[in-house]
């Protein structure tokens, strides 16, 4: 792609949730990011102010809803209202990490569905357009009635892999029996077996793992998931990969949530090497040798250029 976009009616903008990628996805496309200011009063309400024209421009903003997700969340909203006010013909909202995500049904009486009610909240708000990546499930497209682009991570995450050249047999390991259908996706990509931990989760965020099903003894196992958060499921499953005789643990995850304890388990753990991509920032906190972070920028900025002109974005999907 050119380095300069010469379409003056795409705007790209970007919130505090993650401008490193924004940055990238500018260079990427050749589009400069458009000119706002985020400003907090003494209370913490949220100003922001959009210092340039919009009027009739399709624009695209770039706010995963990780860590402070609340924050994030009513920054977007407030924006897209301010666009819809300004006049943008489009309001697209590129949102690598859709937070609140894995809040998608009544698992007990009385439970919100909050990932539905976030979808209410940016519609609402005047997104035409949510462009995102890897949702916790995919069926959580069915809870906007605006279009959307759910682009998947795991090509890229298959790329790195086949580029290792690894010294021995390969098997795709997925971490519970919901991820199945990624593991595979990977596994076909990397032509490896796949196995399953078979785990029970007795409360949220604390992981049991069972046992295995599969063949792991003698080969390469890496794990994949879409999230990892406390890391207690996936620093279990390595553990217990390598206790069934798994030779090197690998994990990869396309969102590095990475909460409270994740960084220590992580570093105590029998995993080699967690590659992950850049969907939300990592911080300096979250620096490790163990973490490989892979961009996403030049995915999405292809993904914006081709819903700019009305191109198809689903070959973006192979």
């Amino acid at each position: 792609m050119s380095n300069q976009y010469l379409d003056p009616n795409l705007k790209l903008f970007t919130l505090s949730s993650n401008p490193e990628l924004a940055e990238e996805i500018s260079e990427s496309i050749g589009v400069k990011l458009g000119k706002c200011s985020v400003h907090r009063f003494a209370d913490g309400e949220i100003q922001i102010n959009i210092e340039e024209s919009i009027r009739g421009c399709d624009v695209f903003i770039v706010q995963s809803t990780s860590n402070p997700v609340n924050e994030h969340l009513m920054e977007l909203l407030i924006l897209i209202d301010a666009l819809k006010r300004a006049s943008a013909k489009t309001i697209s909202i590129v949102m690598p990490y859709y937070g609140y995500a894995r809040q998608d049904r009544k698992a007990r009486a009385r439970e919100p569905i909050t990932a539905k009610l976030v979808a209410n909240l940016l519609e609402t708000a005047g997104a035409t357009r949510l462009i995102t990546l890897d949702l916790h499930a995919p069926q959580l497209q069915g809870f906007f009635d605006i279009p959307i682009d759910h682009l998947m991570g795991v090509p890229i995450l298959a790329e790195h892999f086949q580029n290792c050249n690894f010294n021995g047999e390969i098997v795709i390991v997925s971490p519970d029996h919901g991820g199945v259908t990624r593991a595979r996706k990977l596994a076909e990509r990397l032509k490896a077996p796949i196995a399953i931990i078979d785990k029970r989760r007795p409360k949220p965020n604390v992981a049991e793992v069972m046992n295995i099903v599969g063949n792991v003894e003698g080969k390469i196992a890496i794990l994949i998931d879409d999230i990892i958060d406390t890391a207690g499921t996936i620093t279990l499953g390595a553990n217990a990969l390598a206790e069934n005789g798994a030779a090197e643990v690998y994990a990869c995850c396309t969102h590095p949530v990475l909460s409270g304890p994740a960084m220590e388990r992580i570093e105590n753990s029998q995993i080699k090497e967690l590659v992950v991509t850049n969907s939300i920032a990592l911080g300096e906190k979250k620096m490790s040798k163990k973490i490989i972070q892979l961009s996403v920028a030049e995915l999405i900025g292809e993904a914006i250029v081709r819903v700019h002109e009305d191109l198809s974005v689903s070959t973006l999907f192979d």
